[in-house]
């Protein structure tokens, strides 16, 4: 089983008292803020929760599964996120 953005805006509106429609507007707010600050290429801390950060993937060799040919995979970046101790320790 999975939560989804649906169940987590349905979750929001009951437990801050909100209509789904502010529930909705707040999470998806939330979600766009750390997209934008990642895309500015800064850290959000989230104190008790973690950290979401960007992280830098250097250029490698890799292999095409179908053929076996190497290839060059492009240096990219990627999001990521580093759970806060408190976080790890309440998912144990």
């Amino acid at each position: 089983m999975h939560m989804t953005k649906k169940d987590l805006i349905e979750i929001v509106a009951k437990k801050a008292n909100l209509t789904n429609k502010a529930a909705r507007d707040s999470v998806q707010v939330f979600l766009n803020t750390i997209r934008d600050s990642l895309k500015r290429g800064e850290k959000v801390v989230i104190t008790g929760f973690g950290t979401f950060s960007v992280r830098k993937r250097a250029e490698r060799v890799g292999r095409n599964p179908k053929t076996g040919e190497k290839i060059t995979l492009a240096a990219r970046k990627t999001p990521g996120f580093t759970p806060g101790k408190t976080f790890k320790k309440a998912v144990r």
